[in-house]
């Protein structure tokens, strides 16, 4: 599995300005945020990158893209209905294949290698879905989708996923989402880091497609892809 294409998610209505913002990255150089995540993207050795914005965002997308804002492709999502039908929106982008998928609200702070690029190289390795995932306090965790899973033999941080859940209680956590060698009061938590198989792309236009109101839910998705095939998380 080669995942030579991004997606990264900005048109929600409280997540579409934050890329647009002007940081000081680590190197010393102002950049917008938007910029920082293509960086990233490009780092983990993709060849094509789409960003959902709100429709008529395009051109500022474009201006905070900065030099690369003639190889980013821009696709507006038209109705807020919600995350998993923002990645949907990309689905003619994808074209069948495997994807990395950022949040356009986060900024992900590396070492020697980013998290994006980790994830694509365990990804490709494995030949399967992964989400990056880092242990969260449980006060927290209503604001995060969040997994449970076995640990791989062998393999430090790296588990595969049977469960996940979409912005769990702490009752709903303690009951179903406990994870081998976490601390007590800890789970695994969604960071906005994935690369999605072409499976993943099947289910969620299934589920958007089916759909009445409310919007199909992306952690439903996920936990249907879990049960499909592997999928697996990695803590990063």
């Amino acid at each position: 599995m080669r995942v030579r294409k991004a997606v990264i998610t900005a048109a929600a209505a409280n997540q579409r300005e934050l890329p647009l913002q002007t940081v000081i990255d680590r190197d010393g150089r102002e950049k917008t945020v938007l910029g920082i995540l293509i960086e990233q993207a490009l780092a983990a050795k993709v060849e094509e990158i789409c960003v959902v914005v709100w429709p008529g965002d395009e051109s500022r997308y474009a201006q905070a893209a900065g030099i690369h804002g003639a190889a980013v492709r821009f696709i507006p999502q038209p109705a807020p209905l919600g995350y998993a039908h923002a990645i949907w929106c990309a689905r003619d982008f994808t074209a069948g294949g495997a994807f990395l998928h950022m949040v356009g609200d986060h900024l992900y702070i590396s070492g020697d290698s980013s998290p994006a690029e980790r994830i694509v190289e365990i990804a490709e390795a494995e030949k399967c879905s992964v989400s990056g995932v880092q242990p969260t306090r449980e006060s927290q965790i209503s604001m995060f989708g969040a997994v449970s899973g076995r640990r791989l033999d062998g393999r430090s941080g790296l588990y595969r996923i049977e469960t996940v859940l979409e912005k769990p209680t702490p009752t709903e956590a303690e009951q179903r989402l406990i994870a081998p060698g976490l601390r007590a009061g800890y789970y695994l938590c969604f960071f906005g880091i994935h690369v999605f198989a072409p499976a993943a792309m099947e289910l969620l236009s299934h589920a958007v497609e089916k759909a009445a109101a409310p919007p199909a839910s992306f952690s439903s998705v996920l936990a249907d892809l879990a049960r499909r095939e592997q999928y697996l998380a990695a803590e990063a």
